[in-house]
């Protein structure tokens, strides 16, 4: 079993949380690991290939030409 918990802050974190991880899983072995959340930005400027995307948006959105999109 998998589960990702997303707070906004650290302060965010509660006991409520810590007593339904120990629901969830009862007495099975589990592995906690905490890491900062990327922003936006950062993400989509993690690889060559995100930036260039990135950048190749922002200049067609400074010259106007959009793509419309229907869904």
């Amino acid at each position: 079993m998998y589960t990702t918990y997303h707070l906004a802050s650290a302060q965010d974190l509660t006991v409520d949380i810590l007593e339904a991880i120990k629901a969830n899983f009862k007495s099975k072995p589990i592995v906690i690991t905490v890491e900062e959340e990327m922003d936006n930005t950062t993400y989509l400027n993690s690889t060559k290939a995100n930036k260039k995307m990135l950048h190749d948006s922002i200049v067609q959105d400074e010259n106007g030409e959009y793509i419309a999109v229907k869904l």
